[in-house]
């Protein structure tokens, strides 16, 4: 089939010339990207590509079919072009990973952010498009063709939606979480609210917070620049935290690619390093050595299944750093809890990548455990002030406080995010924590 019988069979030629371009190049990306991928990388980045554009491509195909003929003929072309350009920049972005390593602005703004947009639009609009068939097949049985022109805007929702999230993808707003620790609580895993206090600083309290900045999923890479990272840090560094726990996925595909970019985007934190301490997640056991060269140059504590005390304002507070491991959690933060008691008068945190390990956390071992690894859920509706995310339903506690026992566990929503290729609805955190001891 040559490129019009392609677009053709999409619905794609029928009102003009330019019809067959975004198919055209998107049939190229589905192939050639992992071969290039296979050849050059090896299977295991192959087969991530394949399934990415696999997932992502057919709703694309899809909507572009359906917008072509609801729109306008003097809008048929620039259609054709918007898909056509985010589909090469998606293909560029994609091969560029083969061989990854950070790249400027000009490259980031006009090929990795319009590609992985357009990625990530694709994978969300192929759900969206089965939960909506039904009343498709039911409107074209029944003839409704008024109905059906006007049904493909709905179909469309998940483009539209991927304009606004670009913003929430690359924006944080100054934030100050308060609450307050417990010695009592729920039986079973619970939500609990705190205090958010966004783009303004809240009354000062009577009794002296215990002040942490943590830093997670940083994920150096298109959406996340040195520059960016370190004009963030910068700012949470000037609050004068007590504490400022990092609590891993610090690189991703281009970071690991480029040496020494993590050290500068942490160098803000050198002057106050003798307070800051660290622990891998799940992605820095893929490139370990440029996490611990970081980590030993700006002079931060890197824990790895250890502990470190620190002399607070509030007083001592021990913290233990668990390494990041799948599966085995409860045997293997009951060896670390053990092999590192409870010190007496001191407050006593955990530092854990991933939340789901605090179900497996022995009862009332430690005050409070921070963690990251869920991006916040990344797809939810956090940005309309609502604590609802795609991870709200599951085991996995997504974002915010929760308490079982007289354990608390923070989940912080992450600095960058890294894997689905964008955030809808689930801003980036840049917090400081004021926690109340019980």
């Amino acid at each position: 089939m040559d490129a019009n019988g392609l677009a053709s069979a999409f619905g794609g030629a029928g009102r003009g010339g330019l019809g067959w371009i975004f198919p055209a190049i998107a049939l190229a990306t589905w192939v050639a990207v992992p071969a290039y991928a296979a050849l050059v990388r090896g299977r295991f980045y192959a087969a991530f590509a394949g399934v990415l554009l696999t997932v992502s491509l057919p709703a694309a195909l899809v909507l572009h079919a359906r917008l072509r003929e609801a729109v306008s003929t003097d809008l048929v072309g620039p259609l054709d072009l918007v898909f056509a350009y985010s589909m090469l920049a998606a293909g560029i972005q994609f091969a560029h990973l083969v061989r990854a390593r950070m790249r400027g602005s000009l490259f980031r703004w006009c090929v990795s952010i319009p590609g992985q947009t357009f990625i990530a639009a694709g994978m969300l609009a192929g759900p969206w498009l089965l939960l909506l068939l039904p009343l498709r097949l039911l409107f074209d049985a029944l003839d409704w063709t008024t109905v059906l022109s006007a049904w493909i805007y709905l179909e469309s929702l998940p483009l539209v939606l991927s304009v606004p999230s670009i913003l929430t993808s690359i924006t944080t707003r100054q934030e100050t979480v308060r609450f307050r620790l417990s010695r009592t609580g729920p039986d079973e895993m619970k939500r609990i609210p705190v205090e958010r206090y966004r783009g303004r600083e809240p009354a000062p309290l009577v009794e002296r917070p215990l002040r942490i900045v943590q830093l997670t999923d940083t994920h150096l890479g298109p959406w996340q620049s040195v520059d960016r990272l370190r004009r963030r840090i910068a700012v949470l560094a000037e609050r004068k935290p007590d504490l400022v726990t990092l609590t891993g996925d610090f690189l991703t595909m281009e970071s690991m690619g480029s040496p020494g970019c993590l050290d500068r985007a942490l160098e803000p934190l050198a002057p106050i390093a003798d307070r800051c301490v660290a622990i891998f997640g799940n992605h820095d056991h893929e490139a370990p050595d440029p996490i611990r060269s970081a980590m030993r140059n700006i002079g931060i504590r890197l824990l790895v299944d250890e502990e470190d005390c620190f002399a607070t304002p509030i007083g001592p507070v021990q913290v233990i750093g668990a390494d990041f491991v799948h599966r085995g959690h409860h045997q293997r933060l009951s060896e670390l809890l053990t092999r590192y008691p409870r010190r007496e008068e001191h407050l006593r945190l955990l530092l854990l990548h991933d939340p789901i390990g605090f179900h497996a956390l022995p009862w009332d071992e430690v005050d409070l455990v921070l963690s990251g690894h869920t991006h916040g859920g990344q797809v939810g509706l956090v940005s309309l002030g609502i604590d609802w995310t795609v991870l709200t339903p599951s085991r996995w506690p997504d974002q915010g406080l929760f308490a079982r026992g007289g354990s608390r566990l923070y989940v912080h929503r992450g600095t960058g995010f890294y894997g689905f290729p964008m955030r809808i609805g689930v801003p980036a955190e840049h917090s400081l924590l004021e926690i109340i001891p019980a």
